[in-house]
Order: C-alpha cells, then structure tokens, then sequence
C-alpha cells in the first residue's frame, strides 16, 4: 500500500501537476513547475513515482504518458487518515476543531452552511 507520508516535496508538486491534468508527459510536469530542475531529473522522479505505485505509464509514441494509479479523492482520504493517526490521534473531533480553529475567521457563512449540512447528514447516517 502507498503510504502518503512517502512523498517529497518534489513528488508531491509532480503529483499535483499530473493530478490536475488528468495525464502528463515529463514535458507537462516540467511546464507546470517554478523554477523546474533538468528534464532528466523529472524523468527519473516521475519513474521513481511509479515503482512507488503512485504512476502508471502508457506510450504514445516515442514519449510516456504518466497517469495516476488512485483517483485523487482516495489519496486525500488516505492522506487525511494518515495525518488524524499521526497527529491527531485519531480523532475526527480534535481533527474538525484544529481546522475551524485555524481557518474560522476565512469561512464564509455559506461555507459554515454547506459544514453544517454535512454535520447533520453524518447524524442522520450515523443513527
């Protein structure tokens, strides 16, 4: 299993082109990034993201075409559980109050709403 802790800094921004793009050549990663490193460099990284079971690749062509083995909302459940264990331990409640205590004074009153309503359907699914 891939553990989403695993990822560097470098990978993780990879990750977010290719994610964000659906598919990508080494030439879309290199476009996507500030300040990229040398095409060789992104070549091996993105290879080295396959072996870790985060790409896959087809051809087109003479070129590579990386696509993401998991859908993104799967790696962020995972990514999410993974930091609740670590850091929170486990606690969806201690979880929810660290985000509202860090972003509250940024929501708007249709985000709080839309909150709320996720609030009361995990009530009623609970039940």
């Amino acid at each position: 299993m891939v553990t989403p802790g695993a990822l560097s800094r470098r990978e993780r921004q990879i990750m977010d082109i290719v994610y964000r793009l659906g598919r990508a050549t080494v030439q879309d990663v290199l476009q996507g990034l500030d300040g990229p490193p040398s095409y060789s460099s992104i070549r091996a990284t993105m290879r080295l993201l396959e072996g870790k079971g985060h790409l896959k690749h087809i051809s087109d062509g003479p070129k590579y075409v990386y696509l993401p083995t998991r859908t993104r909302n799967i790696v962020r459940k995972s990514a999410l559980r993974h930091m609740m264990d670590t850091f929170f331990n486990h606690s969806v409640e201690t979880t929810v109050a660290t985000l509202l205590d860090m972003k509250s004074k940024d929501l708007t009153d249709d985000e709080l709403d839309r909150i709320q309503v996720l609030i009361n359907d995990a009530r009623k699914r609970g039940r």
